[in-house]
């Protein structure tokens, strides 16, 4: 809970303050493991911070304590979001800002950077994985298309293939695989369909919450690339295409980007902006159906990325004792400490880059490397900065 209310930043943050909480501090995972669980997750649809926490918590209690952790992590955010929707639904507020997080950026920049540096020094070995990790620094800041991410680690992978070298160490135990969240997963998808397709043609007084189930579990589904994806197909689905079938949106535009410039400001998942979309919606039903559109919402976007998550990872841990796959790995985790300095460049290019936040993220960087202020004090310390300033 601690660090669900302090993951200030968004998912590129996350990872520094999750290598600061739980690889030095709780000793829950190693540097290396942490690094590979979040490749892995980058490789998945849905928020990718989200699956690593409960990779994290898997390996540390098995699927009980993953699903538990999911829901502490994800509560504080939907949360607020869900508190949101029903301020800007009766106060009609279009924007939301506040002094109290003017450092939070360059914090942001701060964690990056420590988890770079960190990142850099386990994972870049070799000329190899040197030339990996600055490519995919210039292929990430080059192109900004949702199948970069993808392509750019198959190539990696590929590359760091040629060598003849390295060789897995068996486990002794591999993971069962649950089949039973493949099949939860493709039923769930087929009746939220099916339900949606129904509710519209027979035009059920509630329908819009069936809607909201079905697209929320079919972006968590698919959407790679993080939060930001979000944006525009929300846009889409809500606003854009209701207006091409002569219909009235569901949500205004503007009220979706104002969510999405408020969660910017919430600590924990950029996903949580659902809660929000969901409230929006459902707020002409009553109080009591905009809660239930929170809910929905909620459920919506994160349960099929976690079904995906928890079937997949046991396949990915056989998979990666093939030798080919064990020696793409080597590409794959320098690929992602190259994405992860070209996050932190992204986010200094829309900054605002003066003498305070120079200070601001030179001083996060430091008081992260000398091992001796907990991350949340940081992130207190810039909140507080900030209100002052």
């Amino acid at each position: 809970m601690r660090y669900a209310l302090t993951a200030f930043g968004g998912p590129q943050s996350h990872i520094g303050m999750m290598l600061k909480t739980f690889a030095q501090e709780r000793k829950d995972v190693t540097e290396e493991e942490l690094l590979e669980y979040n490749s892995f997750c980058q490789m998945l649809p849905g928020p990718s911070s989200t699956q690593t926490i409960a990779l994290v918590a898997l390996k540390r209690g098995g699927i009980g304590l993953a699903i538990i952790t999911l829901l502490i992590w994800i509560f504080p955010a939907v949360f607020l979001m869900g508190l949101v929707s029903f301020f800007v639904y009766k106060f009609q507020l279009q924007n939301t800002q506040s002094n109290l997080f003017t450092f939070i950026q360059p914090m942001t920049v701060g964690f990056i950077v420590y988890a770079a540096v960190k990142f850099t020094k386990k994972s870049v070995h070799h000329m190899a994985t040197w030339a990996i990790m600055l490519g995919s620094i210039a292929v990430m800041l080059l192109f900004k298309s949702p199948w970069t991410f993808p392509l750019l680690l198959i190539a990696a992978g590929t590359v760091s293939n040629f060598s003849d070298r390295r060789i897995p160490e068996k486990i002794k135990k591999p993971m069962p695989i649950p089949w039973v969240n493949l099949w939860i997963f493709a039923i769930v998808f087929l009746v939220a369909g099916l339900l949606s397709e129904i509710s519209r043609l027979q035009n059920w007084k509630h329908q819009d919450v069936f809607h909201i189930f079905e697209n929320f579990y079919r972006f968590g589904s698919f959407v790679f690339g993080g939060g930001q994806v979000l944006l525009p197909l929300m846009i889409l689905q809500f606003v854009n295409l209701p207006l091409l079938r002569n219909e009235s949106p569901l949500i205004s535009a503007s009220a979706i980007t104002t969510g999405y410039g408020i969660v910017q400001a919430v600590p924990g998942p950029v996903f949580s902006v659902c809660a929000y979309i969901g409230g929006m919606i459902m707020s002409g039903y009553g109080w009591e159906w905009q809660l239930i559109g929170i809910l929905v919402a909620t459920i919506a976007i994160f349960l099929p990325s976690s079904l995906i998550l928890f079937f997949l990872f046991p396949v990915y841990q056989q998979l990666k004792q093939h030798v080919i796959i064990f020696r793409a790995l080597e590409g794959i985790l320098a690929a992602i400490v190259g994405v992860i300095w070209a996050s932190g460049l992204l986010v200094v290019k829309d900054m605002e880059l003066h003498w305070l936040n120079l200070g601001v993220i030179i001083a996060t960087f430091i008081l992260l490397y000398s091992n001796k202020i907990p991350a949340p004090i940081i992130v207190i310390a810039c909140l507080l900065g900030g209100y002052l300033y």
